[in-house]
């Protein structure tokens, strides 16, 4: 029965605001967000009001959204507002690099915006400031002295807009390279690189609007209040028409089992309990159990045999994988039982619709690739692809990302997914105008490898700090330390500017996405190609991001710059509506509110998929191998009160963690003689990190930390196969200290 009123069986508890509960208290944040903008509270208005959100891939415009009416707003938004409002750094804190280093990230943000270029040579203190001109000039003749293939560009997710995405790939290639690389690498490259595979398009098959109906929502190792605590509101809303939530993850979630949405005057005071059922699994026993999943519904026939043999192919191979894999190899693979995945198989079995939502807990593993088959196998069993209420949904945790991949930021891809090859090359050198390079780029992980092994002379980076976000900081740092010129182009000071320079290194102030001149756009997670207008002036000298990637390239190769100079962001827009088909009506995006979604709602619609035959293709899998052992624990990275690496408060409000605690179920502390509260000493193959001993509903033998916090205890070449995206596990041990009181080691999150 559909529901629309209050629904008291949905409360959380009668206590008003779950006062005592450990959760967010999001009135508080927003009355902090006003006083930490008071010195700017006009341009901080003006951003909330008109901009588009630079936080998670939501895509709300100004303070709306697509999906329903009324006012849209998070508290990620309000924690990133400041990095836009805040005044310029006092550039003289960075004639000493050194007394800068025992900053943490936060702290490092809290000194003010880059206003002006800055430069450090090998054996100086610091950095010392200089004009564009000469900082231009610098980069230009190091770019123009350089092996193409010793030469890499990376993007981070920081609310880069799709025009400076565009032109940075395009730069890099008018420069000979395929060196270029996004944020995405870091989280959802598995999931392009499968459902390109699987489906033929790389993005959401369905809208947000589609949660709101479906019969069933199942979560698979994605935390959505955490990191997109906005889409709460269409959870609440799905409960009230009758939607089940689901969740496979080896953790309760607190945020998924209840959610008091501020925005909605019943779940505010109340309080909603989200998840109907957890199924708890190991860390990476996602295949095991999706397999078992689906190996139930083969055997009952609850499969939708019509549309598998009218829009499919590969299912008999898939079907004769799973009937040779027994049931004891899956339970014991995933860490569940065949009653848990039976209930699952009977509820998809029995719902007419359902909406398939993953994030990093699927992706960042050495099989990631095959984690997100998985999914898309069990969706195609049962048809829950191409139609209203209906698709799979890789959610995204950062504004711009989905746009960065389409853009062509990719070292294997160029605009609009095409793949890298001489065929493309040609195509894409006569629209341009110069050679475009045919050969495979290297990705994230791939231009550290080679930083490391002495194999680059310029790196550079758009934002991002790879201290933080990369597995292995020694390592990183390591291969930072190689590069004879590195580029950091931000808003902020980061602890990566501050490793000493092989040779050089300079530092270009940016514009936000609201200082961009002309505007830009974003895409979000459903497709949504959203237009955020200018709202005020940088601080200082800062240009907007494009029009430094021009210049540079402009100066590098003056004779040519005519193939590179954009006159204005409207050029731009032009430019990828032509160059990216799926991205036609950019170019008509041009106040605040407009937008277009690329596919519209449904992708896939009808079961014509976009692949050669236009079908879409099941994959047979084995599924990895999960026992560890005796002693030992599968370790994996959480976020807290954090946006991407930037840490915003010591302990998250959705558990009470705090940023060096490690998460354990009671009974394997118990096995180990620890109490909660207790300090440890965590070790892996690649390094050891003090912990204190917080009881969690987890499964038993996996083990959660802070990420980046325990970035130490993960090995930097352990990546995925199939799309180079980093295993951010470990198997370690744990072990008691003597001591109670750890030495205090400051972390830089930025």
């Amino acid at each position: 029965m559909k529901r629309r009123g209050w629904n008291p069986a949905t409360w959380v508890s009668l206590v008003p605001n779950g006062l005592g509960q450990v959760k967010p208290n999001h009135y508080w944040e927003m009355a902090r967000t006003v006083w930490e903008n008071r010195d700017n509270l006009g341009k901080a208005w003006r951003i909330l009001n008109e901009g588009v959100c630079d936080g998670c891939a939501l895509g709300t415009t100004g303070l709306r959204d697509f999906t329903m009416k009324g006012v849209h707003l998070c508290t990620v938004r309000l924690n990133l507002l400041r990095l836009n409002t805040m005044p310029p750094l006092d550039v003289r804190r960075l004639e000493d690099a050194a007394a800068l280093r025992h900053l943490s990230g936060r702290e490092l943000r809290a000194l003010g915006r880059l206003p002006y270029p800055m430069i450090r040579r090998r054996g100086e203190r610091g950095f010392r400031r200089i004009g564009w001109d000469e900082a231009l000039n610098e980069i230009a003749t190091r770019l123009r002295a350089a092996d193409p293939r010793r030469i890499a560009f990376y993007l981070t997710s920081r609310g880069i807009t799709n025009e400076t995405y565009y032109v940075a790939q395009k730069v890099a290639r008018f420069l000979g390279t395929n060196n270029v690389d996004n944020a995405a690498r870091l989280c959802h490259a598995p999931s392009t690189t499968a459902m390109k595979q699987a489906l033929g398009v790389a993005a959401s098959t369905c809208s947000y609007r589609d949660w709101i109906g479906s019969d069933v929502l199942l979560f698979i190792g994605s935390d959505a209040p955490n990191n997109q605590p906005v889409t709460t509101k269409y959870l609440y809303y799905a409960k009230q028409h009758g939607t089940r939530i689901f969740v496979i993850n080896p953790y309760r979630e607190p945020g998924l089992e209840r959610y008091w949405v501020p925005s909605v005057f019943e779940s505010a005071l109340f309080g909603t309990r989200l998840a109907d059922r957890f199924f708890q699994i190991h860390t990476g026993g996602d295949i095991a159990f999706l397999n078992g999943v689906l190996k139930h519904l083969i055997e009952r026939d609850w499969i939708d045999r019509a549309f598998i043999e009218a829009h499919t192919r590969g299912f008999a191979d898939l079907q004769t994988a799973l009937a040779g894999q027994s049931w004891a190899e899956l339970e014991q693979a995933s860490g569940s039982t065949r009653a848990e995945m039976l209930a699952l198989a009977e509820a998809l079995a029995h719902a007419k619709s359902a909406v398939f939502i993953w994030s990093m807990g699927i992706t960042q593993h050495e099989y990631g690739v095959e984690n997100v088959r998985a999914i898309l196998n069990l969706a195609l069993a049962r048809g829950f692809i191409g139609r209203e209420y209906c698709g799979v949904m890789p959610i995204r945790g950062h504004s711009g990302v989905q746009g960065g991949g389409e853009m062509g930021c990719l070292a294997t891809a160029f605009p609009g997914g095409r793949p890298v090859n001489a065929e493309q090359a040609r195509w894409l050198s006569a629209q341009w105008g110069f050679a475009v390079p045919d050969w495979k780029g290297l990705s994230c992980g791939e231009m550290l490898d080679a930083a490391h092994d002495g194999l680059l002379d310029v790196f550079y980076a758009v934002g991002g700090n790879f201290l933080d976000t990369m597995p292995d900081p020694n390592y990183i740092r390591a291969a930072l330390s190689k590069p004879a010129l590195r580029v950091h182009q931000d808003i902020v000071l980061t602890s990566q500017m501050l490793v000493d320079p092989a040779d050089t290194v300079i530092l270009l102030p940016a514009a936000t996405r609201y200082e961009q001149r002309d505007g830009g756009t974003e895409t979000s997670t459903e497709r949504e190609i959203i237009f955020s207008p200018f709202i005020a002036p940088p601080p200082g000298e800062a240009r907007s991001e494009w029009e430094i990637l021009m210049q540079v390239a402009e100066r590098a190769y003056p004779e040519r710059s005519r193939l590179i100079r954009f006159a204005d962001g409207q050029q731009i827009r032009e430019e990828i509506a032509r160059i990216i088909p799926d991205y036609d009506g950019i170019q008509r995006l041009r106040k605040a509110g407009d937008h277009v979604q690329w596919g519209g709602r449904i992708l896939c619609r009808d079961g014509h998929f976009a692949t050669p035959d236009g079908k879409a293709l099941f994959a047979p899998l084995t599924p990895p191998q999960t026992q560890l052992p005796p002693g030992m624990f599968a370790l994996k990275t959480r976020r807290g009160k954090q946006f991407n690496s930037l840490v915003h408060a010591e302990r998250d409000p959705l558990n009470g963690a705090a940023r060096d605690d490690v998460l354990i179920n009671p009974d394997d502390a118990a096995q180990l003689g620890v109490r909660e509260g207790e300090w440890v000493v965590l070790r892996s193959d690649t390094g050891e990190m003090r912990a204190k001993i917080k009881f969690a509903p987890l499964k038993p033998g996996n083990v959660q930390v802070h990420w980046p916090e325990g970035n130490v205890l993960i090995d930097a070449r352990r990546r995925d196969a199939g799309s180079g995206v980093p295993a951010y596990k470990a198997v370690v041990s744990i072990h008691r200290v003597a001591s109670e009181q750890p030495e205090q080691v400051k972390v830089n999150s930025q």
